[in-house]
Parts: C-alpha cells; sequence; structure tokens
C-alpha cells in the first residue's frame, strides 16, 4: 500500500482544515517545498498536493508551488483543488502533476472528466470522491447532492476509471480513524485502486487499510499533530519493499 501525504495549500502556506471547514484553518508551515522535502528525506515517495484556494475559486491558483516541489524533488505528486477547465489540467501536468484528482467536475461535467481519461489515460486521473453521510459533496466540500458513493464509485469504474481517493468528510481531520467499513463495502463491489482518505490516526489504521486492500493511504493532520511520525512511516515503508 502506497503511503501519500497531504499538503494543502491556502495563500501559498501548508494548512489543514477540519472536516474540510475553511475557518478551522490551521497554518504548519509558511513553507510547503520544506515539508515535501522533509517527506522524501524520511523516504517518502508519493505527496496529495490540494490547492484549496483553487478549489474554492474554481479555477487553479497554487500551480507554482506544484512547480516547485515537482523541480526540487522527486516525489510523485498527485494534484487537485480547481481543476474544472482543460486549461486547468493543462497547467497541473505542465507544472510536474504526475496524476490529478478531479472531484466537483466529475459531477458537474463527466463528458469533460471522462475525455481527459481519453486524452491523459486512466492512469493519471483520479476520480476524487468525497462524501457526507455516504452523499457525494463537491466544490471544496461547500455543496452536497443526493449521489450515493459506492454507486459513484461503481459507475466510474464502469468507463474506465482506474484510481478513486475516497473522504469520508465526517472523519476528516477528527483524527478517529478511518471509515473502515465504507472503503470495505467499495473494494466488495468493484476492483478499483482505492485510496482511503480522511481519520487515519495511527499506524493501527494504516495497517488495517492495508489488510482489508487499499491501494494508497492519504495522511494529513496525523503527521502535523505528531500522531503518527515519519520515521513510523519510514520503517513501515521499507517493511512493506521487504515483503514485496
Amino acid at each position: 500500500m502506497r503511503i501519500i501525504p497531504a499538503i494543502d495549500i491556502i495563500n501559498g502556506k501548508c494548512v489543514r482544515l477540519t472536516k474540510g471547514d475553511y475557518n478551522t484553518q490551521k497554518t504548519y508551515d509558511e513553507n510547503p517545498l520544506n515539508v515535501a522535502k522533509n517527506f522524501e528525506d524520511n523516504g517518502i515517495k508519493y505527496l496529495h498536493l490540494v490547492d484549496l484556494d483553487g478549489a474554492k475559486s474554481k479555477h487553479i491558483v497554487n500551480y507554482k508551488i506544484l512547480n516547485e516541489i515537482a523541480t526540487k524533488t522527486a516525489l510523485k505528486i498527485d494534484f487537485g483543488g480547481g481543476i474544472k477547465a482543460d486549461e486547468d489540467i493543462q497547467i497541473a501536468f505542465e507544472n510536474g502533476a504526475k496524476q490529478i484528482t478531479g472531484g466537483s467536475i466529475a459531477s458537474q461535467n463527466s463528458k469533460m472528466f471522462l475525455n481527459w481519461v481519453d486524452i491523459y489515460s486512466a492512469d493519471k486521473i483520479i476520480l476524487g470522491a468525497d462524501s457526507l453521510n455516504r452523499k457525494i459533496a463537491t466544490h471544496g466540500w461547500q455543496k452536497h447532492s443526493e449521489t450515493d458513493v459506492v454507486d459513484y464509485i461503481a459507475d466510474y469504474e464502469s468507463k474506465g476509471l482506474k484510481y478513486t481517493i475516497c473522504t469520508d468528510i465526517s472523519l476528516d481531520g477528527m483524527l478517529q480513524g478511518p471509515s473502515i467499513d465504507l472503503y470495505k463495502e467499495i473494494l466488495s463491489k468493484t476492483k478499483i485502486n482505492l485510496i482511503a482518505s480522511g481519520g487515519v490516526s495511527s499506524m493501527n489504521d494504516l495497517e488495517t487499510l492495508e489488510i482489508i486492500g487499499c491501494e494508497g493511504a492519504i495522511i494529513g493532520k496525523a503527521i502535523y499533530e505528531g500522531y503518527i511520525s515519519l520515521k513510523d512511516i519510514q520503517y513501515f515503508i521499507l517493511n512493506n519493499n521487504r515483503n514485496a
């Protein structure tokens, strides 16, 4: 299972929110590049980079930070937030993203989203499936629908999607453990590469996510608040490599 730390960006700074609420913003570092380099120095190979300014403004904003991290580290970056148009996705890939995550666009304009899959390949496009009480939420979690998250993911898998990041908003930033039952259901009903996001608070959570079959796990606040150390993640990665 891939370990994917998250860096969320507002005003050029590394921040975290609770349950997606911008009023809960907490700044952890003024320089996201320093955070990314620290991840890399501890054996981490992947990064989930979220442009929260972009998610709110409906177009990519913090692409210069993406470029800086992509050019000054070897991290493989999946980038999301504000990717709503062809121009946005072009900017993301031109500035070093290896994958992009489309959330709101997949819900609002499936034709455009699936066209991106055709153009860039299913290996480079991740479905962002964020939900509250099992219902899909979009626009930085400001808008909610009546679409069931499991049905949503299964439908997109049938159309060629290979990857999804699924976040249970009610658990995001709460450090109370991930939505294991939801992930088990998704994995039982699809063969999609599932990247778990939200609620991870311990190494036990990571081990459980790996056991149930998640392809990746995104970790945010647990790292920044010291619940999980980078040394523990480094050991987890090394142990996995030995057992591979």
